[in-house]
């Protein structure tokens, strides 16, 4: 669905919902990046990124680190996806051979734009609020990065195989 640094940045603004209290508290790059176990140039450097693009608003020294520019429900995640997504402009089908939407479609051709289409509802409809609340509201945190699974569970990173 989406890159590395994408997700990278959706984990640091996240973090930032998380302790979302109009902005007052303010993580430094390496606190975030060890609270979600990310690497902390990465970090550091998606962060700066974000704040030129005024999703996060920055300050240096003591005190300093970053904060939400805005409240977590009025920031969704297609902002964030945009400042780090390239979209394939390509109109060739890379399926049936042929220039997409010219003549017949593929057989994949309707499932690939309804795909496509839910994607973008999800990450215009899903704001940064959800965190906020999952943290603030029902006491939710994060599974450490050193935990081992106790049992098998889907994942939307895993496909559960089936057995033949």
């Amino acid at each position: 669905m989406y890159g590395k640094q994408t997700e990278r940045a959706i984990g640091a603004m996240s973090r930032l919902a998380e302790v979302w209290d109009g902005g007052k508290t303010r993580l430094s790059a390496f606190e975030i990046a060890d609270q979600r176990g990310l690497p902390r140039p990465m970090v550091a450097k998606i962060l700066t990124t974000l704040s030129q693009a005024s999703l996060v608003s920055g300050s240096p020294g003591p005190g300093g680190g970053y904060a939400l520019a805005r409240a977590p429900a009025e920031i969704n995640l297609r902002e964030v996806y945009d400042l780090f997504e390239r979209e394939d402009r390509s109109n060739l089908c890379p399926f049936g051979g042929g220039v997409c939407g010219v003549g017949e479609p593929c057989a994949l051709h309707d499932k690939l734009v309804g795909m496509q289409r839910d994607i973008r509802r999800f990450l215009v409809d899903t704001t940064f609020e959800m965190f906020r609340a999952a943290s603030q509201d029902h006491g939710l945190k994060p599974t450490p990065s050193d935990t081992a699974p106790t049992g098998p569970r889907e994942s939307y990173r895993a496909v559960e195989r089936r057995k033949r």
